[in-house]
């Protein structure tokens, strides 16, 4: 099993600067654009830095396979005997980055026995990155400076800040909250960004009613574990990984205080 180390965290975070830097380019410029067939886009940037951080990290750790979004059609019966692999997005954020909000980022996470305990979120136009390891902490760092970020502890007496997608998601979030609590919506682009807010206490909870695949969550379950936050199910209990057949998610709600009783707060139907 690799062993977590503050020198194997630089390494990630680097290699995850290196593919932020592959994405800045193509950024610069026009990129092909396919539809894959859940009729989401996937661009030749997405499949340049996977196949990027597939090789890399081959090369780096021969012993550990890599899981990739842009790759992931490994029968489960081969995927179910894996004690730990590297699981990627090497574009968390497609539509945003042909959009051109600049919200988007590269995720490595590395699970072991089933759980993720390293991960490194990186946005390359907004100069930001995440980065958490189990036991060491969580991090925020941006152009100027790297935080460790606290534990997260919410107040009941003012309005939940909620992080969604897009503000057309408002009225179907509200729909999940049980006695119309008083909230107030932050709107940011991928999923990652959106922990990112959680993690660093911006927001204090993310709810997701979509699809969305292990390589998002995986990344924010190690930022939010050293932040006293947790990633729920709509039963109120955790995701798995590498434990099914499929690769999607349920829908979920990212929290940043796991010690409030989130099932009084919303219903999922």
């Amino acid at each position: 099993m690799q062993q977590l180390s503050e020198p194997l965290l630089t390494q990630i975070r680097t290699l995850a600067e290196e593919a932020g830097t592959h994405l800045a380019r193509f950024y610069q410029q026009d990129v092909a654009i396919q539809t894959k067939a859940d009729n989401t886009p996937v661009t030749e940037a997405d499949l340049f830095v996977s196949q990027f951080l597939t090789e890399k990290l081959t090369a780096l750790f021969p012993e550990i396979p890599v899981l990739s979004e842009e790759n992931c059609d490994i029968p489960f019966a081969q995927r179910q005997t894996w004690e730990e692999y590297w699981l990627i997005d090497p574009l968390d954020g497609t539509q945003q980055f042909i959009d051109r909000t600049d919200q988007f980022s590269v995720l490595i996470t590395l699970v072991s026995q089933h759980q993720p305990v390293l991960s490194v979120i990186h946005a390359p136009i907004l100069q930001l990155t995440y980065y958490a390891m189990r036991g060491f902490g969580a991090f925020k760092q941006t152009a100027n400076e790297t935080i460790r970020l606290t534990a997260n502890h919410i107040s009941a007496n003012r309005p939940l800040k909620i992080a969604i997608g897009a503000s057309a998601s408002q009225s179907q979030t509200r729909a999940t909250l049980i006695n119309h609590q008083p909230c107030e919506f932050i709107i940011m682009g991928s999923s990652s960004l959106k922990s990112g807010l959680v993690a660093e206490g911006a927001a204090d909870c993310y709810i997701r009613l979509g699809n969305t695949g292990e390589w998002d969550t995986a990344v924010a379950e190690v930022l939010l574990a050293e932040t006293n936050g947790a990633i729920l199910a709509p039963n109120f209990l955790p995701l798995s990984y590498n434990q099914r057949e499929t690769l999607i998610n349920p829908h979920f709600v990212m929290v940043g205080d796991k010690s409030l009783n989130w099932a009084s707060v919303f219903q999922f139907n």
